[in-house]
């Protein structure tokens, strides 16, 4: 990195310049466009992310005080507030969607070789939707009851990492389960899910893919057991069966075999029941894989309370839409840095530096040298609750 670079604008090398122009040119981002390009709305959302800024005044105010620099970050000109706000209002936000996928996948690239917190070589996704609150009377086209509006954050999240592997926005009345229906599963990849996700159907199109789940059964369910494998009492395991299902339409939805494991919880004292349709792994692999699911639950709370999504600045729903995206892509661009800088830094660190750095000229590498590694909230693998 060139030392006399600002850290913004090396954080921001990380985004491929032609990758970037072809979102943009998909979805006619610049078009008619002469002074503020897509590309000077994404450096200010991205500051706005990094710094936690409060408003698009705020924005404006904090970049302009900056004037002489401006040029360095690709802005060419002082930050106005009503022209930040009418690219949010109407740039397409699937420019910032396309892109985000595009630094998710680099930055799984880095992380591949990561260990889990179990001994498995495959993939392993965890699958789950957030609710991201937003104000009825401001923004009456999210409306979710009679008294909230709100959008439903869909992830799935590649625990080597970890990072989402997939992610989609969708009104906060759409029903967890079906966002199955648009994933592509990897054959011998895992995904685990917790009991919202319980569809029959849709379970057996997981396991025509070649692919392996492990899932919370619900409470009321109809099935006959097979036969029964012996387990270790000792280690918090009650049973291990081979079922099938009995029930009228879930035995049509799915015709197979499953496996129902059992296990208690001596820390919440409750006895939780696991489904799968892997027959090979112990028992006790089983009830560990589903405890991994937990990452997805510290992965909401790590982007709500880090980074801004949880008041936005604009109302409209390009505007929101415009804000999460560029919020999933700066996570990626701080998990890209700390791979690239070979930093034992957690991204909470990394985060916290960046936000106070942002316009000095301090070569990235050199910043976080000198951070002893800490526990981060998405790096722990111990000690993970089996509960959601």
């Amino acid at each position: 990195m060139n030392a006399g670079k600002y850290v913004l604008a090396q954080l921001l090398d990380w985004v491929h310049p032609q990758q970037f122009h072809r979102c943009v040119a998909r979805y006619g981002g610049d078009y008619k466009v002469s002074q503020f390009s897509c590309w000077s709305q994404f450096v200010c959302m991205t500051f706005a992310q990094l710094t936690w800024r409060e408003s698009l005044r705020d924005i404006a105010a904090c970049l302009n005080c900056r004037a002489r620099g401006l040029y360095h970050l690709g802005l060419g000109g002082p930050v106005h507030r009503t022209t930040l706000a009418d690219a949010n209002e109407q740039r397409d936000w699937r420019i910032y969607a396309d892109l985000a996928q595009l630094l998710l996948r680099q930055a799984r690239r880095l992380y591949a070789t990561d260990p889990l917190g179990v001994e498995l070589d495959q993939m392993v996704y965890a699958l789950d939707a957030s609710i991201i609150h937003l104000g009825l009377s401001l923004c009456p086209w999210a409306r979710f009851d009679r008294q909230r509006a709100a959008v439903k954050l869909h992830t799935q999240l590649d625990l080597r990492g970890p990072l989402p592997a997939a992610v989609q926005i969708t009104p906060a009345k759409t029903q967890e389960v079906t966002w199955l229906d648009s994933l592509i599963y990897e054959p011998g990849a895992f995904y685990l899910m917790d009991r919202g996700y319980v569809d029959y159907g849709r379970l057996y199109a997981i396991e025509q893919a070649r692919a392996w789940f492990v899932i919370r059964a619900k409470s009321r369910m109809s099935y006959c057991r097979l036969r029964s494998l012996p387990v270790d009492r000792t280690t918090g395991l009650r049973s291990d069966q081979v079922i099938s299902l009995t029930g009228f339409y879930a035995c049509q939805d799915y015709p197979d075999k499953l496996r129902r494991v059992r296990f208690y919880d001596t820390e919440h004292l409750r006895s939780l029941v696991f489904l799968t349709n892997h027959f090979g792994l112990t028992a006790l692999l089983v009830a560990q894989l589903y405890q991994q699911r937990w990452h997805i639950e510290l992965f909401f709370k790590w982007i709500k309370q880090h980074l801004r999504i949880k008041a936005f600045y604009g109302r409209s729903e390009n505007a929101v839409r415009t804000q999460l995206w560029i919020a999933v892509c700066v996570y990626a661009l701080v998990a890209i840095v700390r791979k690239q800088v070979k930093s034992e830094a957690s991204l909470f660190e990394i985060l916290q530096i960046l936000s106070v750095t942002a316009f000095d000229k301090t070569p990235v590498a050199q910043l976080f040298s000198n951070i002893q590694p800490q526990d981060d909230d998405l790096s722990t693998h111990n000690q993970l609750p089996l509960l959601e």
